[in-house]
């Protein structure tokens, strides 16, 4: 029942719900992105943003900055689903989160649409390592993905718990100007 009330809600509308009758690796359906020939014919058919054009091309702070929103809304996302799963939440806290997260989604893609910037550069190529971001249905807290990203292994380690403990020194020009100790605890609310 829970789960399909979350597939009427705005959580990542584009994430499909997996059946767990299915093979773990499966899902239900995919959602391919469009060709590059329909996305030329579809864009240059829609109005320009209302803004000067020179804003996408100094912007790269602005995209980082975007990236990171979008990489801890992703894991808010995840949290929630974990423990709606877990039957953690009222369906009034569910409702809240799923209009937040949709609001936030949606603040993140006028902002590109404003600064020029095409949200797919928010994902960011790590080489071996996967992406930032998983591609669009690709990851679902508590399932194996087929491709791996930083997004999962923070949510994993999240779930889990982990504490970072040790000392930086920060400086330029060969001195140390900053020393930092820290003790890290990263895990859910809900293990507290």
């Amino acid at each position: 029942m829970r789960r399909a009330r979350l597939a009427e809600m705005p959580l990542r509308s584009s994430t499909p719900m997996p059946d767990p009758s299915d093979d773990a690796n499966a899902l239900p359906f995919q959602i391919n992105p469009a060709p590059p020939e329909e996305l030329s014919s579809t864009l240059s058919r829609s109005p320009q943003p209302r803004l000067a054009s020179q804003a996408g091309k100094g912007s790269g702070l602005a995209s980082l900055v975007l990236t990171l929103v979008e990489l801890i809304r992703q894991l808010m996302e995840a949290q929630v689903v974990r423990r709606m799963e877990a039957e953690q939440l009222t369906e009034a806290e569910i409702e809240r989160a799923g209009q937040s997260l949709h609001s936030l989604q949606t603040q993140i893609l006028n902002i590109c649409e404003i600064l020029e910037i095409d949200p797919e550069d928010l994902n960011i190529d790590l080489g071996e390592i996967g992406s930032l971001l998983p591609k669009q249905g690709g990851y679902y807290p508590g399932y194996p993905s087929r491709e791996s990203s930083i997004l999962e292994l923070l949510d994993r380690l999240i779930t889990t718990g982990i504490v970072v403990d040790g000392e930086i020194d920060l400086g330029v020009a060969q001195l140390d100007l900053i020393h930092a100790r820290l003790k890290l605890v990263l895990t859910s609310s809900a293990k507290l």
